[in-house]
């Protein structure tokens, strides 16, 4: 089996930290919590830094800019999500440029704090989808900006496969692959682009490239 994905969450607020760190570890077995800290100084000087996914609170009011704190992290290797309260666009982006891998609002529900935390372990970008439709608002009307993760499900099950197959193909839960598919189709609804059946949503993969016609299973 694959070693664990070791995770460091930074949160100044305590009772948060405490009930992330302890949702994420009844979440998943593939992440192993290793630190709960509430300031960056403690993060830089706990034993088991670096890791390998630090969930970083975007604001822990140390002014220290999050852009310095992100290219420290990259430097040694460590890979950022970052979680906020607050969906700002600009800066958002700031923190995308700055080489975050992920971004989540901190109402995301456990599975996709989870999937923001393995995607970025393998290198893949995440964004909330909140988040994702307020910093792309000004491109409706084009085909939305789709995770790796979303692609794969869309070529799944715009292929025929049913959720069920989908979730186990990519090892998920179908809960899981179900938020996706919420996801894909909020972001096609907010760029004006209706795929709420399957058969609209296939027509919508091809046209788009994510689902070749006549392949079952797609390209991705």
């Amino acid at each position: 089996m694959a070693a664990p994905i070791r995770v460091a969450v930074v949160d100044d607020h305590r009772m948060i930290l405490s009930g992330l760190a302890n949702w994420i570890r009844t979440a998943s077995d593939e992440i192993d919590v290793v630190a709960e800290l509430a300031t960056w100084p403690e993060l830089l000087t706990h034993p088991e830094f670096p890791v390998d996914v630090v969930l970083l609170d975007l604001d822990l009011k140390d002014n220290i800019p999050v852009a310095v704190k992100i290219a420290a992290l990259k430097a040694t290797g460590v890979r950022v999500v970052l979680m906020s309260t607050y969906s700002e666009p600009n800066v958002v982006r700031e923190a995308l440029a700055a080489g975050a891998l992920g971004y989540l609002v901190k109402s995301e529900d456990a599975e996709m704090i989870v999937e923001a935390i393995r995607a970025a372990a393998q290198g893949e970008s995440f964004v909330s989808a909140e988040l994702d439709l307020a910093i792309n608002a000004a491109d409706i009307g084009g085909a939305p900006k789709l995770s790796a993760q979303e692609r794969r499900v869309m070529a799944l099950y715009g292929g025929g496969e049913p959720v069920k197959s989908v979730a186990f193909q990519l090892g998920i839960s179908e809960e899981t692959a179900k938020s996706y598919l919420k996801r894909i189709r909020e972001k096609y609804r907010v760029a004006g682009i209706d795929v709420g059946t399957k058969v609209a949503l296939r027509r919508r993969a091809i046209q788009d490239g994510i689902l070749i016609q006549d392949s079952p299973n797609g390209n991705f």
